[in-house]
């Protein structure tokens, strides 16, 4: 049942993207960075896919993933300003925010100011959370948009370079395609695998005691 469904979202994933091209892109990582359990680790991969087959451009790609981190980042940014932590507290756990998200956003926050928003962004976990404690403390909006940007576009651009990199593998040398063919079912299960621990590390962090 857990696995039908998260095989589900991948294909979800990747039907909007091959409908609906860089916006497509922006909107589904919009919707990460709006702290819904959207994972970018699959969002931007398939993007880069898309550059090894002609479709997409790897830099424009990677802009249209950062820009939807902007415009989702607004919401949790929003969010924290307007409601500070107990709003936090009271509503995230319906999309799987738990107590433990927020104490590491917290803590990277207060320790590296302003520029943590740019950091964060390049971090796995913290990235989809620093938005909250940015607006708790109410950091001017347009710098925070700036690090927002500045800090996600390289995690989008690696990303869509890698899904770039083994699609043009998969497509130009007759050798990877047949060394991976018999493993389809395989690759399936670890995407599938990766997905579910993704949602497991969020069920657990909303979980823990407040």
């Amino acid at each position: 049942m857990i696995e039908q469904a998260l095989a589900a979202l991948a294909g979800a994933i990747v039907s909007v993207i091959s409908a609906s091209g860089y916006w497509g892109v922006l909107l589904l990582m919009a919707i990460e960075s709006a702290c819904i359990p959207l994972p970018s680790e699959v969002i931007m991969p398939f993007a880069g896919y898309l550059v090894s087959t002609g479709r997409f451009d790897l830099y424009l790609a990677a802009t249209a993933g950062a820009l939807g981190c902007n415009l989702g980042s607004v919401v949790a940014y929003e969010i924290g300003r307007r409601g500070g932590r107990t709003a936090i507290e009271k509503w995230g756990r319906y999309v799987l925010i738990g107590p433990g998200e927020l104490d590491t956003a917290d803590r990277f926050f207060t320790r590296f100011g302003g520029s943590a928003v740019l950091v964060g962004r390049m971090l796995p976990v913290i990235r989809s959370f620093i938005a909250f404690p940015a607006g708790i403390a109410r950091m001017p909006l347009g710098k925070f948009h700036l690090y927002t940007f500045l800090g996600s576009w390289p995690w989008c651009f690696g990303l869509a370079w890698l899904g770039m990199v083994l699609g043009k593998g998969w497509n130009s040398d007759p050798r990877v395609k047949a060394a991976f063919h018999s493993a389809d079912a395989l690759i399936a299960l670890l995407i599938v695998g990766a997905l579910a621990l993704f949602v497991w590390n969020r069920v657990r962090g909303a979980r823990k005691p407040r």
